[in-house]
C-alpha cells in the first residue's frame, strides 16, 4: 500500500476550501491534516502538524500564500509548497518559483488534476500550469524593484503621497521618486493606473 501524504490546506473562501478538503479526503493516499483561512496561520500549523504538502492561495488575509510559501521554505523545508490560485497572472508564478514553490495550479482544473499535482510535487517533480509557464515566458521579469512594489502597494487605496510616505518610512520626495518610476515602467498614465497594471500582472 502506498504511503499517505499529509496535506495542509490554506484557502480564505470556507465554502472552497470544504470542498476541496472533502474532494482530496476521497483520494486513498491523501489526508488533509490542517485547514487554515488565513496566511498568518499557515506557519504555526504547518509546524505543529509537519505535513507532507502545503496547498495554498495566494491571495489571503494576513500574510499572502507567496510569503507564507518563502516562511515554509525557511523554517519547514522538508514540506513541499503547491500554489493553487484563481489568479493566473504570470509575475505570481514568477514570484513563486523564487519563493521556493514546487507547483503552481490555477483553480479551474479538475479535483483528479490536483490530486496527480500533489503526488508529482511528493515525488520531487515541478508542476506548473503549461499555459501560465508559457505566459510567464512572454511576459518577461518583473520590472519593479522592491521599493517600488512596497510603495505602489500602499497606494492600492487611493492613499495620499504623505500617507505613503507614513506607510513605508520615506520622505513624500522619495515617494513621488518611486510612484514615478513606477508609472514609466507600467506604461500608465497615474499611480492607480500602475497600481492596477502592476497586480493584473501579478507583480504586487
Amino acid at each position: 500500500m502506498s504511503r499517505v501524504i499529509s496535506v495542509l490546506l490554506a484557502e480564505d473562501q470556507g465554502m472552497m476550501r470544504g470542498a476541496l478538503a472533502l474532494l482530496l479526503g476521497l483520494e486513498d493516499d491523501i489526508e488533509i491534516v490542517a485547514q487554515v483561512g488565513s496566511g498568518d496561520e499557515i506557519l504555526p500549523q504547518a509546524l505543529a502538524t509537519r505535513p507532507d504538502i502545503a496547498l495554498l492561495d495566494i491571495e489571503l488575509p494576513g500574510r499572502s500564500g507567496l510569503d507564507a510559501a518563502a516562511d515554509l521554505r525557511e523554517r519547514l523545508p522538508e514540506c513541499r509548497v503547491l500554489i493553487l490560485t484563481t489568479f493566473g497572472r504570470p509575475g505570481y508564478l514568477r514570484r513563486a518559483m523564487e519563493a521556493g514553490a514546487s507547483g503552481f495550479l490555477v483553480k479551474d482544473g479538475p479535483v483528479e488534476e490536483l490530486a496527480a499535482a500533489i503526488r508529482r510535487v511528493l515525488a520531487g517533480e515541478r508542476v506548473i500550469d503549461p499555459a501560465l509557464a508559457a505566459a510567464a515566458l512572454s511576459a518577461g521579469p518583473n520590472p519593479l524593484t522592491q521599493r517600488e512594489r512596497d510603495v505602489l502597494a500602499a497606494a492600492v487605496d487611493g492613499a495620499t503621497v504623505a500617507d505613503i510616505a507614513a506607510r513605508v518610512h520615506l520622505s513624500p520626495a522619495t515617494v513621488r521618486n518611486y510612484l514615478s518610476a513606477a508609472i514609466g515602467k507600467t506604461a500608465t498614465r497615474n499611480r492607480m493606473e500602475a497600481v492596477r497594471a502592476a497586480r493584473q500582472n501579478g507583480w504586487l
